[in-house]
């Protein structure tokens, strides 16, 4: 039998019910909020409190998991000298591996989840270049929902983030396997 694909979305400047549409549409029963600080300033709807409320009164149980999975680490190594967030360095970090584990977990018992971030565009959010990768590695069925409400699987996403080029760069790294934005 085959397993729940782990769904990803962005909430972007959706409004709230447009977003609680696209959860229900695929039978999400858990949002894991993989913000490092989950709050909006400008879509206070997303911030961490109304945001749990809100997701209860509908059924759906919300998680926070940016501690553990966030694109922002609270640790300082993890950023590389343009103060950009290196990915591959993070995959390392325990922190990271025990947020991956109780997501295999999830995937194992075959429970509906989706992981969501502020940025909408999939292929612009550590969604599908860090913890995609690291579920891809697993051998986890990831499906982003995008932008556009419609659904596109890791590889496609990879796929538009390097247009069409290899996912290795000449040292064997990942490419884009950095945050866009230095935080430092």
């Amino acid at each position: 039998m085959n397993k729940k694909p782990i769904y990803t979305i962005g909430h972007g400047t959706r409004k709230f019910d447009d977003f609680l549409a696209l959860l229900k549409g695929s039978g999400i029963e858990y949002l894991i909020d993989v913000r490092s600080q989950p709050y909006s300033k400008f879509n206070p709807h997303f911030n961490q409190s109304i945001l749990k409320f809100s997701l209860g009164q509908h059924g759906i149980t919300y998680v926070f998991m940016g501690d553990t999975l966030g694109g922002r680490p609270s640790d300082p190594s993890c950023y590389d000298h343009e103060g950009k967030v290196d990915y591959e360095l993070v995959k390392t970090k325990d922190f990271f591996k025990s947020g991956v584990d109780r997501l295999r977990v999830a995937y194992q018992k075959d429970i509906s989840i989706a992981m969501m971030c502020s940025e909408s565009k999939p292929c612009e959010c550590h969604r599908s270049k860090l913890i995609g990768r690291a579920l891809q590695d697993e051998k986890i069925s990831l499906m982003h929902i995008d932008e556009n409400g419609r659904l596109k699987d890791q590889t496609s996403v990879i796929n538009e983030l390097n247009k069409g080029l290899s996912e290795l760069d000449l040292f064997g790294r990942p490419v884009n396997s950095t945050s866009r934005k230095s935080y430092i």
